[in-house]
């Protein structure tokens, strides 16, 4: 198989990776384990891709995997502005990588985790 099961049913794990890779998309930095952030990896390219088409069909694609929570909150003038991390995606991140034809994260390896020695990495975008 070309995935990891990463030591969970496949309803568990696809959960995991959505969270994971919604928790990438609003903080555009996290802490995970060396497996995990290879398997978030893709579907992360996937919806910057998706992103990057912008298209209608493409933004229902990516609302049907990511999480629909609060990515930003901010004030303009008297009013507040709620963006979610759909809005972040298709207009924040996606124009960043418009020349871009791939590769848009980066896996830092750090120290093991404590307790069980995991390999720890740092998994941004560039």
């Amino acid at each position: 198989m070309s995935y990891r099961k990463l030591g969970r049913n496949s309803s568990a794990r696809r959960a995991m990776l959505r969270d994971l890779t919604t928790a990438l998309l609003i903080n555009e930095r996290i802490v995970t384990t060396e497996t995990r952030a290879k398997e978030i990896r893709k579907s992360t390219e996937k919806m910057i891709t998706l992103g990057k088409k912008g298209d209608l069909s493409a933004r229902r694609q990516a609302a049907a995997y990511v999480r629909d929570v609060v990515a930003d909150v901010k004030e303009e003038d008297d009013s507040v502005v709620i963006q979610s991390v759909l809005q972040k995606l298709f207009s924040d991140i996606a124009p960043r990588y418009t020349e871009r034809q791939g590769g848009y994260t980066r896996i830092y390896k750090t120290a093991p985790r404590r307790g069980d020695a995991a390999p720890m990495v740092i998994i941004e975008l560039v």
